[in-house]
C-alpha cells in the first residue's frame, strides 16, 4: 500500500503555496524528559496548519471543467482555510459551508482568503448535508478534509521533509489523528523509506476513532466524540487512511484534556507559539510515551500541526495545565468549624503551597473545603499528601480526576441549599450560538423550577453547563424525555461526589 503513494507524495503540488516548515529542537522539553524532542512546525504554514498541503494538492489535480465550476467543502476549521487559500491561489471559486456555531475568527479568516462562507446548522453533519445540496444544484467539486488519495499525498510531504531535515536515527514520530489524512500520508512515506521508525498516532481519550478501529480490526463509528480538541473530533477514521494505517501505524496513544492543556503550555515555553489543542497532541503523546517506556537519549519527533485557536480559550487551558502536568492535587477536606482550624490545616501541609482554597459556612460542626495543593511534576507526592492528612485526622476525598469538580464545582463553592428538595443535576453541552439558551428554557417551560445554573465559555463551538432542577423522583423519566427532545448532549450528575459534597441540596445532601 505505501508504494502506490510514494510517487504521489513526491509529485505533490504543495510548494506553490505551502512552505517547507522547520524541524526544531524543543530544548526545555528535551532537558526535562532526557530525550531529544523535535517539533515539526506546521503551525508556521500560511494558514497556521498543515491542511493547506492536502487541500492545494487535491484542487491542483482538478480538470479545467471542474475548476470552472468551483469547489466546496464543509468545515469549521483548518481545512476550510486551506481550501480557501488554495482556491484563491489557483483562481478558483470556493464555497465553504460552516456550522453556525463556528467562532467568528474562523469565519472571518476564511472570508479574508476570498471564499464565500455559508453558515448552516449547529453541527458538522448539517453543514456537510447542505454542502451536498449545493453540489447537486451548482456542480461544485467537493474537497474532502482527509478521505482522498490526493489529500493524503499532500499531507505526506510533511514526512518527506522530516526525512530531508534529520538524517540521524529516529525512534518514533508522534502524529495527531482526526480523520487520518496526515498520519496516513506520513506513515506511507516513513514506512517505505525508513521502516524502523515507529509511527505513533495520538488521539484525545474521547475522540479515539483510529484506536477503536485498530482494536476492532475494522473501521468503527464512535457513538460520540469530545469537543475540546475540535480539530480532531471525528467519529470514524477515513476509508483511504484506514487502508494505510491498519498495517503501518505501530500504535495509538490517547491523552486527556488536562494532558493536552499541559502540552500547549510546553509548546509555548519552547517556541512562544500557542498551539491549538489538536496541534499539541503529538507533544502530549511523547510525554506519555516517555513516562511509560522509560526511554532516554532517543530522537523523538512530534507534529505541531496547527495554531488556530480562539484567544478566549486560553483562560480555560491555563486553569487545566497544572493538573495536566500533575502538579496540582484537588482535594475535598473536612475540617472542624472552629477558630484556628484553617491554621491547623495549613500546618498539616508541611510547607506545601496552596493553589486554591474555597470555603463557605455550612453548619456549626464541620466544614468541607475545596483545596488545590501544589505537588511535584508527574503527580509524585499526591498519595503521600493524602496519607499525611488522613493520619493527622482529616477526612479527605481526592477530586483530582473529577471532571465535574474541575469544570464547575471549583467555581461554584457556596454551600448547600437545605431548603431545596428533589434537586436533580445535569451537565450539558450547549452550542455557542445566539438563542441556544432560550431554546432550552422554552423547552423546559414552567413545570420544573431551575435551582442552580453554571455556564462557562471555553472559546469553543460548545460550552459546558451545569443545571439543577427540582424534579420529583417519579418525574425524572418525563424530565429526561424533555431533554432528549431539546437535543443537547447531557449526563445526570445528581450522584456525583463533588456535587454532593459542596452543593448538594436538601434531601440530596450526602452524609
Amino acid at each position: 500500500m505505501p508504494q502506490r503513494y510514494i510517487k504521489k507524495i513526491l509529485d505533490a503540488r504543495v510548494y506553490d503555496v505551502a512552505i517547507e516548515t522547520p524541524l526544531t529542537e524543543a530544548r526545555s522539553l528535551s532537558k526535562r524528559f532526557g530525550n531529544n524532542i523535535l517539533l515539526k512546525r506546521e503551525d508556521l504554514q500560511p494558514v497556521f496548519s498543515f491542511k493547506i498541503r492536502g487541500a492545494y494538492n487535491r484542487i491542483a489535480q482538478l480538470s479545467e471543467e471542474q475548476k470552472a465550476k468551483g469547489v466546496i467543502c464543509a468545515s469549521a476549521g483548518n481545512h476550510a482555510q486551506g481550501v480557501a487559500l488554495a482556491s484563491r491561489n489557483l483562481g478558483i471559486k470556493a464555497v465553504i459551508v460552516m456550522p453556525q456555531t463556528t467562532p467568528e475568527i474562523k469565519v472571518r479568516s476564511v472570508r479574508d482568503h476570498g471564499a464565500k462562507v455559508v453558515l448552516k446548522g449547529d453541527a458538522f453533519d448539517e453543514a456537510a448535508a447542505h454542502a451536498q445540496e449545493l453540489i447537486a444544484k451548482h456542480g461544485y467539486t467537493y474537497i474532502p478534509p482527509y478521505d482522498d488519495p490526493d489529500v493524503i499525498a499532500g499531507q505526506g510531504t510533511v514526512a518527506m521533509e522530516i526525512m530531508w531535515q534529520f538524517s540521524k536515527p529516529i525512534h518514533a514520530i508522534f502524529i495527531c489523528v482526526g480523520g487520518g489524512g496526515l498520519i496516513a500520508g506520513m506513515a506511507a512515506y516513513i514506512k517505505y523509506l525508513r521502516p524502523e521508525i515507529k509511527v505513533i498516532g495520538v488521539e484525545p481519550e474521547d475522540s479515539n476513532c483510529l484506536q477503536a478501529a485498530m482494536k476492532a480490526g475494522k473501521r468503527v463509528v464512535l457513538d460520540e466524540v469530545g469537543i475540546f480538541a475540535d480539530g480532531v473530533a471525528v467519529k470514524q477514521i477515513g476509508k483511504y487512511p484506514w487502508e494505510i494505517c491498519k498495517d503501518h501505524v505501530d500504535e495509538v496513544i490517547t491523552v486527556s484534556t488536562d494532558e493536552i492543556c499541559a502540552a500547549i503550555k510546553d509548546v509555548f515555553e519552547d517556541t512562544r507559539s500557542i498551539a491549538e489543542p489538536a496541534g499539541a497532541l503529538g507533544v502530549a503523546g511523547i510525554k506519555k510515551y516517555i513516562e511509560r517506556e522509560q526511554i532516554e537519549n532517543e530522537n523523538l519527533v512530534a507534529t505541531l500541526s496547527g495554531a488556530n485557536m480562539n484567544f478566549d480559550r486560553l483562560r480555560y487551558i491555563s486553569e487545566r495545565t497544572e493538573i495536566g502536568e500533575k502538579r496540582e492535587a484537588i482535594l475535598a477536606v473536612t475540617i472542624p468549624e472552629k477558630p484556628g482550624a484553617f491554621k491547623t490545616f495549613i500546618n498539616a501541609l508541611h510547607k506545601r503551597s496552596i493553589t486554591e482554597f474555597n470555603y463557605r459556612y455550612a453548619d456549626a460542626t464541620n466544614a468541607t473545603i475545596f483545596v488545590g495543593i501544589q505537588i511535584a511534576a508527574g503527580g509524585h507526592g499526591r498519595e503521600d499528601l493524602i496519607q499525611d492528612l488522613r493520619e493527622t485526622g482529616y477526612s479527605v476525598i481526592d477530586l483530582t480526576e473529577s471532571d465535574l469538580a474541575k469544570q464547575h464545582i471549583r467555581h461554584m463553592v457556596g454551600g448547600h441549599a437545605p431548603t431545596i428538595t428533589n434537586e436533580k443535576v445535569f451537565q450539558f453541552e450547549f452550542p455557542e450560538r445566539p438563542g441556544a439558551l432560550l431554546k432550552f428554557l422554552m423547552s423546559l417551560g414552567t413545570r420544573w423550577n431551575i435551582s442552580m445554573f453554571h455556564y462557562r465559555n471555553h472559546g469553543a463551538a460548545y460550552s459546558r453547563v451545569l443545571l439543577g432542577a427540582q424534579v420529583e423522583d417519579d418525574e425524572v423519566k418525563d424530565f429526561e424525555k424533555m431533554l432528549d427532545k431539546v437535543g443537547f448532549r447531557y449526563e445526570n450528575m445528581t450522584d456525583n461526589e463533588a456535587y454532593q459534597l459542596f452543593l448538594g441540596a436538601g434531601n440530596n445532601k450526602s452524609g
